[in-house]
């Protein structure tokens, strides 16, 4: 038998409690939740870590996947917010040096908003942290273990976005 790890724990705590649990099921949403746990974990300390606030470090991301240039209103789309909670993030980023709003080159009476050089290195900054989290855990997977879990992570998935409760963005 493999090494066990605290949710095989968990699982032989409950099967007397619970007859019908099924282990494997219990096990996978245990260890995802508990990974999850881990990984906001990880996350939270890497804005900590760079100074940033989450609706900083958000809005510094919806930019940067939008190659670092964006118009506000494109922004409020991409974070789900009004435009004028936008404008406050803004704000507080552009007096920190992480972006910069310059005229719109296709229409004078807006403006586009660009990430700084200093925004690009603490958004990457505090991603690299996660990043090598994530590659430290799921690099004891070989290649064709970890597209196997991808594959079946995306058939549960597709489950549970059918069923159409929580928005899955």
């Amino acid at each position: 038998m493999e090494r066990q790890d605290w949710t095989d724990e968990h699982v032989e705590r409950w099967k007397p409690v619970l007859p019908d649990l099924d282990p494997e099921i219990e096990g996978a949403v245990t260890r995802m939740k508990k990974l999850s746990v881990h990984l906001r974990r990880v996350r939270e300390q890497s804005l900590v870590d760079f100074a940033l606030d989450r609706p900083e470090f958000d809005t510094l991301h919806k930019l940067a996947g939008r190659g670092g240039k964006a118009a506000p209103s494109d922004l409020a789309a991409d974070l789900d917010l009004a435009p004028a909670s936008v404008t406050g993030r803004l704000d507080a980023l552009e007096r920190r040096g992480f972006v910069r709003r310059t005229p719109s080159t296709k229409d004078r009476r807006r403006v586009d908003v660009e990430l700084t050089d200093s925004g690009r290195e603490t958004w990457l900054g505090a991603m690299d942290v996660l990043g090598h989290e994530e590659y430290r855990l799921l690099g004891v997977l070989s290649e064709a273990e970890r597209t196997q879990l991808n594959d079946m992570l995306r058939r549960i998935m597709l489950t549970a976005e059918a069923d159409g409760g929580a928005e899955w963005h």
